[in-house]
């Protein structure tokens, strides 16, 4: 009978109806809309445009007392918070207000979690996030967090996962975010860092989380670093080593990752050992868990040569990554080994490392990435491999021959797509391969002279200075 009542042009005058002071008129308008409407997306954009949301809203805030109305109104926000152009309309209205009045009103769990159903969409729109927490919203989830924390009842374990995660959720906005850190003094903040040391797997999780929302500016993480939160992390960690839990653990590397980025935070989280810490989820088949593990030790060697050498001489660790390079499942993993491979001889230039990297098969895999459809990855290896032909050309001879390395370089000099600081370090990759005689003689046989005189008038002036550089070299070479 939808098609019908819809065809009849019904949806006008039922909409019309919701101005009615009589609250039974208003409750059977409600129900005869959201089930003419209900599973019809197009349908309740049309209701959306017809402006229902503002006037929901207020017929909440005046009938809050009438339960069945309330639950009309409830029904109807979840159905449309669903739709992405309803988000607009219901930030306009003071929706978050009464949203969490009812919500301090309610004792029982059901009513609860139906206001939850609604909250959680609503709260993916950033707007919306602001004036949730501007209406007092984290004071009652925080408060659900306290009286259910400690209960093994299986409402009470659903209602401080749902009340954790719509925290978690709230910090997603920046604008919110920042309200909330209050300058990592703020009351909420402090609450969200006791959940760390707690037994609640499910409030560990959270903590971890709301630290890697709160670690999304230098500010916030360097205050952080600073006031003992990375002791926290690698302590949760180290809890969770043995058949420990993979979202805690993906969660917490994830806010190591996050708070490794500002590059004072480097050496003061390396001095705290979080290598040691993250070193013991090498073993892990979990791929989240391996790229925020890979993640946060590319971050933390990020200028820091002892680190880097260090952990390049890991021959565990290398080998661990030589063998991700090869995760074609995993797209993330496979990319995030091939940048630790190359940050571990970019930022240790250390023969040793380099010589660990050729003995574990590394170098075929800093080849391919030489030919990633993404030019900062491409870089990455080129700058590698430069170093490897600077330092270790010998020991690396035989496996960058294996890989036609020369190839590649000369295609990436004839393509025109490649960006100007892939052909910069292509030929200052050709110039330090001309120390092989055999990596010499494949340079020679493939005319590399005509590409590299031609590039001389490039726009760009470093790549014209380092083609004549190269020019030079080869000629007298030859």
């Amino acid at each position: 009978m939808r098609t019908p009542c819809v065809d009849a042009g019904l949806i006008s005058p039922l909409v019309q109806l919701l101005n009615s002071k009589d609250q039974e008129v208003l409750l059977q308008t409600g129900r005869a809309l959201g089930n003419i409407c209900y599973d019809s997306h197009s349908l309740q954009a049309q209701l959306i445009n017809m402006g229902v949301i503002p006037t929901l809203v207020s017929l909440l805030g005046i009938h809050y007392q009438n339960a069945a109305l309330t639950e009309m109104c409830l029904v109807a926000f979840g159905n449309l918070a669903e739709l992405e152009s309803s988000k607009e309309q219901f930030a306009s209205t003071n929706i978050a207000e009464e949203m969490v009045k009812l919500f301090q009103k309610q004792t029982e769990h059901d009513k609860r979690e139906m206001i939850f159903e609604v909250l959680a969409p609503l709260a993916e729109n950033d707007a919306i996030k602001l004036q949730l927490v501007e209406a007092g919203l984290v004071e009652c989830l925080l408060q659900i967090v306290q009286q259910k924390v400690d209960s093994d009842k299986e409402d009470d374990i659903a209602e401080l996962k749902t009340a954790s995660d719509l925290m978690v959720l709230l910090l997603l906005g920046d604008e919110s975010m920042q309200k909330l850190f209050e300058g990592g003094r703020g009351n909420v903040f402090q609450r969200v860092l006791s959940w760390i040391p707690s037994n609640n797997h499910q409030l560990q999780l959270a903590g971890a989380l709301a630290i890697a929302n709160f670690a999304r500016n230098d500010g916030n993480c360097i205050h952080m670093v600073d006031n003992g939160i990375v002791e926290k992390l690698t302590d949760l960690l180290d809890r969770h080593v043995e058949d420990g839990n993979v979202t805690v653990q993906h969660a917490a590397l994830s806010a190591l990752r996050n708070l490794a980025i500002p590059v004072v935070n480097k050496a003061k989280m390396l001095e705290a050992g979080v290598t040691e810490a993250v070193l013991k989820f090498l073993k892990s088949e979990m791929p989240p868990v391996q790229f925020k593990l890979l993640g946060t030790l590319r971050m933390l060697i990020d200028a820091q040569a002892e680190a880097a050498e260090q952990l390049g001489k890991n021959i565990k660790l290398v080998e661990r990554l030589v063998e991700w390079c090869e995760a074609k499942d995993h797209a993330g993993v496979m990319g995030e080994s091939n940048r630790l491979l190359s940050a571990l001889i970019r930022h240790s230039k250390s023969k040793d490392v380099i010589k660990t990297i050729v003995q574990s098969g590394g170098i075929k895999h800093l080849v391919t990435m030489a030919t990633s459809e993404h030019v900062i990855m491409q870089n990455e290896a080129l700058v590698a491999l430069a170093l490897i032909a600077a330092l270790e050309l010998d020991t690396a001879e035989k496996d960058l021959e294996s890989t036609k390395l020369v190839q590649i370089l000369h295609k990436l000099l004839i393509d025109e797509r490649s960006a100007p600081e892939i052909k910069y370090n292509s030929m200052v990759l050709i110039c330090a391969l001309m120390g092989s005689e055999s990596l010499h003689k494949e340079v020679q046989d493939l005319a590399f002279l005509d590409v590299v005189s031609k590039l001389r008038s490039h726009e760009n002036k470093s790549v014209a200075q380092q083609a004549s550089l190269t020019e030079q070299r080869l000629t007298v070479e030859s």
